[in-house]
């Protein structure tokens, strides 16, 4: 029996399942050198959350990142996870884009390439594994491990035999949520283990305390490499602590070979660097064996956290995780991995915060029954189909062969914005906060979101979260529960006044317009409230992507007039009534709230 090879996941996935994939650069290139002595399989740096959390977030550049870890980690193969046709992003990109942006990953240093589609969609892989074989390197077939009414080990073994048969490298076993057994991996790995030639992986998370139980068992029935996280990382919704797995088959006939004291010495220095995230920190990522249930994947519930506090619905959580599973049947069960998990999630949290289940329907959740993401694995819900789409047509061939070319598009729209062709595919994976990315590092202006301070004896303290203020002889208990997105104008403050719930919104001084002007729209808090019929407006917290209508224009009750971002997700907000539109009060970049009264028609 060869030695296991071990994939750690500390760049990527570890920090994405426990900190919202908040780790930058700076707090990686110290300790490459360490890793690159370690001799691990691979390393996963790239992918995933990680692309979207360095434009939104962390102002620093995806393709920098890479080329920099390259350079710093030369003995060690780099690892990302690539979303088959949807690359990196939440939507289905045309052919052309896949092979070009797969082509410049390899280019700046990418080695192995985990190909994986939400749906386990073989025809959205075709082209990515294609593209990974051209550019002469390791094509990692996934499948995505989940548990339904029509999902089977038969399933996956016949999706293992058509990857083999695409030409890929080796095959992964992607159980994003945790939900395998110790008896569901044996059985699973030996049956795949004797139907293809090619190497298996396992990855798996440890969100139900029973993955390193799977990893043992999956290395006694033939697996050939496990994915693991450098323990100070490790856990939870993360993955098995990589120190205990070396330790547990050191002296075995599966030895790794990994020295354990060099790999607990960087286990110290991720314990440092991970307290200065500690705002990033959920009560949510621990061990959680509600996972088998509703299957919420790590990186998943770490964002969403992140997300309903920023929602100012962190207390809603609960409510949210029992959502999940019922929108998941009635989308025909899509294994919960990005973008299906994100298509499911928001929309379980749009169900609980408006009250209603569907009366906000994304555009995603559209998209998907449409059949444009690909085959649901089941039947869809009847109901639900017509509310999205009401007698629309569904697709059933591979959606991207609707797709015409759009890289020479892409380049043309973004124009001189972009200085190379990783900057078109920056623009192409978040178009929005892709140009605005573009833009500030143009004119220098990149600043990453704060970290608050680590609160210590000889080191600052962290800015006051809970405090009294008295106002005229009447004393207040104000509780601060979290921020909203900031535009450039203003940031929302989600807070407790003597525990009723209540939003400000802060603006500096030196923006505010004193003339009174606001160019035809009104500015975030100064919009009047959502009273009458004709007012439009939004069920959560959300920011403007698009202003479909103009002043004066006639529309039907269910026309869009807005289109609005909440949690990655867009939402196509509707007419509510027909008429004419008689005031506009937002524009493109503005954040808006419930109860607002966003546009008017009469």
């Amino acid at each position: 029996m060869p030695k296991i090879l071990i994939t750690d996941t500390i760049l990527r996935d570890a920090h994405q399942s426990l900190i919202a994939t908040r780790m930058r650069t700076e707090d990686m290139l110290p300790v490459c050198e360490r890793l690159d002595k370690i001799g691990y399989w691979s390393l996963e740096v790239w992918g995933g959350a990680t692309f979207d959390a360095c434009v939104r977030f962390l102002k620093e550049d995806p393709w920098e990142r890479l080329k920099q870890l390259k350079t710093a980690l030369p003995n060690t193969p780099l690892q990302m996870l690539l979303r088959g046709q949807n690359l990196l992003g939440y939507r289905h990109y045309s052919d052309d884009v896949v092979r070009a942006f797969v082509a410049c990953a390899a280019n700046n240093g990418m080695d192995v390439f985990r190909i994986f589609d939400a749906l386990n969609d073989i025809r959205n892989l075709r082209v990515s594994i294609e593209a990974v074989k051209k550019a002469n390197k390791h094509a990692q077939g996934t499948i995505c491990y989940t548990t339904s009414p029509v999902h089977t080990e038969k399933q996956f073994v016949s999706m293992a035999k058509e990857l083999q048969a695409m030409d890929c490298d080796s095959i992964v076993i992607k159980d994003m949520a945790g939900l395998l057994t110790p008896e569901a991996t044996a059985n699973l790995v030996s049956a795949l283990v004797a139907a293809v030639d090619i190497p298996v992986h396992l990855h798996s998370h440890a969100t139900s305390g029973l993955a390193s139980m799977c990893q043992y068992k999956a290395v006694e029935n033939g697996i050939t490499g496990i994915d693991t996280a450098i323990s100070s990382f490790s856990g939870g919704t993360s993955h098995p602590p990589t120190e205990s797995m070396v330790a547990a088959l050191r002296n075995t006939k599966y030895d790794t070979e990994l020295d354990l004291t060099q790999l607990q010495d960087i286990g110290f220095y991720f314990y440092e660097v991970r307290k200065k995230y500690h705002q990033f920190e959920s009560e949510f990522t621990g061990l959680d064996t509600r996972v088998q249930v509703n299957q919420v994947p790590g990186g998943m519930i770490s964002n969403l956290s992140n997300q309903l506090k920023e929602q100012n619905a962190l207390n809603r959580m609960n409510e949210v995780l029992k959502e999940i599973p019922v929108v998941r049947k009635e989308l025909g069960y899509p294994p919960l991995v990005t973008p299906t998990s994100q298509i499911v999630g928001t929309q379980a949290v749009m169900n609980v915060i408006a009250g209603e289940r569907y009366k906000t329907i994304t555009n995603e959740v559209k998209l998907y029954l449409q059949g444009k993401y690909g085959k649901a694995p089941g039947p869809v819900s009847i109901q639900v189909q017509h509310m999205a789409i009401g007698n629309e047509d569904v697709i059933d061939c591979r959606p991207a062969d609707l797709l015409p070319n759009e890289l020479d598009r892409l380049r043309e729209e973004i124009g001189d914005k972009a200085k190379s062709e990783e900057d078109v595919l920056t623009y192409a994976m978040f178009p929005d906060i892709g140009k605005e990315f573009l833009i500030q590092r143009n004119a220098d202006e990149l600043v990453p979101e704060p970290l608050e301070p680590i609160n210590s004896d000889n080191g600052g303290t962290p800015a006051a979260t809970e405090f009294n203020v008295t106002l005229h002889g009447e004393t207040y208990h104000i509780k601060l529960n979290g921020t909203g997105y900031k535009t450039q104008q203003q940031r929302p403050y989600y807070i407790s006044v003597d525990g009723v719930p209540e939003e400000i919104l802060l603006q500096p001084l030196d923006e505010i317009n004193l003339n009174g002007d606001t160019g035809g729209t009104i500015p975030d808090g100064q919009r009047p409230r959502a009273t009458r019929p004709g007012h439009v407006t939004t069920s959560m917290p959300a920011s403007i992507i698009d202003v479909v209508v103009n002043l004066n224009d006639k529309v039907k009750a269910g026309d869009p007039v807005l289109i609005t971002e909440a949690m990655k997700m867009e939402t196509e907000i509707q007419a509510p009534i027909s008429g004419t539109i008689t005031a506009i009060h937002v524009a493109k970049g503005d954040t808006v709230t419930p109860d607002e009264a966003l546009i008017e028609i009469e």
